[in-house]
């Protein structure tokens, strides 16, 4: 019974991990399907973290936290759509230039305005956080193992941001694969110039993309510091940026399959945060080091195997230039 609780309690580790890496996954499926590079993914979450809880922090208002998180990652996003797509720069440099700004950028402000070592002031669960939504009789049904402690775990006692990433993903591809706009997004990830023939502007599809992939870069930040922590602290998203691109390779740009790689690299992630300090047969106490290596150790092996079979939209990284 023992085993079986912690496997539950694992489960449900990995759904809240799993959390922030969807999100951002899904943003750069929108701006990559449209042939941009979003290797901004780290910066735009990271600069959504502070602005949220700095936000949240001031006003006492959740809400007005997602909104300032949505808005600063909308932002920057529109800055690598203005250097990459107006301007045709380099998309690698520039989304890197992006996540160094930022990176730097949040804990000055953060110490400029709050004083407390870059980081800002701890979120109360007064209003200043989303906090979990107990679903009716999941206290009664815990006291059942099979199935109330997955009711109780797995289905309920998650925020509000979690069950919106979880209903993001058919969201996701019904509109890539059902609309018009995810037909004409597709295109002109593969094909910009014969979008462009058929009259369609390829700079807006662009912009639309890189807009939506703004906002749900806003939403994962927003859920780290205001929903999953209680505050920001420096270089708070710890990679997960780019486990998020990774994990859209891994998917193939596809929402399924990177709905899959996001829990695989979530799953990592929340084992190797039960196995500290635990000691294991034949092998002792594994090294914290090892344990926190984990998740990216997977991640290269992994992409490593599979990402030859993974044919990316072949017009993505490569500016487009109207024919005249």
């Amino acid at each position: 019974m023992e085993t079986y609780t912690l496997i539950v309690l694992l489960l449900a580790a990995t759904i809240r991990v799993a959390t922030p890496l969807l999100l951002a996954a899904l943003a750069g499926m929108f701006s990559e399907r449209s042939g941009v590079i979003d290797l901004g993914l780290e910066g735009k979450m990271l600069g959504a973290a502070f602005a949220a809880a700095a936000v949240s922090a001031t006003t006492g208002s959740a809400w007005l936290g997602l909104g300032a998180g949505v808005a600063t990652a909308t932002a920057l996003s529109l800055l690598l759509g203005v250097a990459c797509v107006t301007y045709r720069g380099n998309q690698v440099v520039a989304a890197m230039a992006v996540n160094i700004m930022v990176g730097g950028l949040g804990p000055t402000l953060a110490v400029a305005w709050f004083n407390l070592g870059g980081q800002t002031p701890q979120l109360d669960a007064a209003g200043q956080r989303f906090t979990a939504i107990v679903w009716p009789w999941a206290s009664v049904a815990r006291e059942n193992p099979f199935p109330g402690l997955l009711y109780a775990e797995l289905l309920s006692g998650h925020n509000l941001v979690v069950y919106f990433a979880a209903l993001l993903v058919p969201a996701t591809a019904w509109v890539l694969y059902r609309t018009r706009f995810g037909l004409r997004l597709r295109a002109v990830g593969e094909n910009p110039l014969a979008v462009d023939t058929a009259g369609i502007s390829v700079t807006a599809l662009r912009y639309q993309a890189m807009l939506i992939s703004g906002a749900l870069c806003g939403v994962a930040g927003t859920y780290l510091s205001v929903a999953a922590s209680s505050g920001f602290v420096r270089d708070m998203t710890a990679g997960k940026g780019y486990l998020a691109l990774a994990a859209l390779i891994f998917g193939k740009w596809r929402p399924y399959p990177t709905l899959a790689a996001c829990v695989l690299f979530a799953f990592t992630d929340a084992l190797a945060a039960r196995l500290q300090g635990v000691s294991l047969p034949l092998v002792g106490i594994v090294p914290v080091q090892f344990i926190l290596a984990l998740p990216y150790l997977l991640t290269v092996l992994l992409l490593a195997g599979f990402v030859g079979r993974a044919i990316a939209p072949r017009a993505i990284g490569v500016p487009y230039s109207k024919e005249k």
